[in-house]
């Protein structure tokens, strides 16, 4: 699975840790780094057109796309305990935002299991994954 660089930073940093402790205070550190989108972007109530779909955290996500075709990615994470999510909003945004939308467009949302592993349940692994693909579709939107 080829990434961005950055992510694969990321990816590959989560592989260092094999204790679920030391895992899970990691997703939290990058839970922390999640920042809602900001109002000149969208304001409540989100239109449904941004909602990802199968996120039991109510999680949207928008793609701006810059003067110098790459794409600004921004978040919104309803559910204050999606942890999760905002953990992997802000690995996305984080590591994504500045890139050209093509190579966005190419993420496997087969990263979530790289990054979370097997410790999550299948509805919340299929909504994190889930939010990969909505990245995905708005990259491939604005190629």
């Amino acid at each position: 699975m080829a990434l961005p660089a950055k992510l694969q930073d990321v990816v590959d940093l989560f592989a260092t840790f094999d204790d679920q402790a030391d895992r899970t205070n990691l997703l939290l550190s990058y839970a922390d780094k999640y920042r809602e989108v900001p109002p000149e972007v969208a304001t409540r109530p989100f239109g449904s057109g941004h909602l990802v779909p199968h996120c039991e955290s109510e999680a949207y996500v928008w793609a701006l796309k810059q003067p110098d075709g790459t794409l600004k990615l921004h978040f919104a994470v309803e559910n204050p305990s999606g942890i999760s999510v905002k953990a992997l909003a802000a690995i996305l945004e984080g590591t994504l935002s500045g890139l050209p939308a093509a190579e966005i467009a190419e993420v496997n949302p087969e990263l979530v299991e790289s990054i979370f592993r097997h410790n999550i349940s299948m509805g919340k692994g299929m909504g994190l994954m889930s939010l990969v693909q909505a990245v995905r579709s708005l990259a491939r939107a604005a190629s």
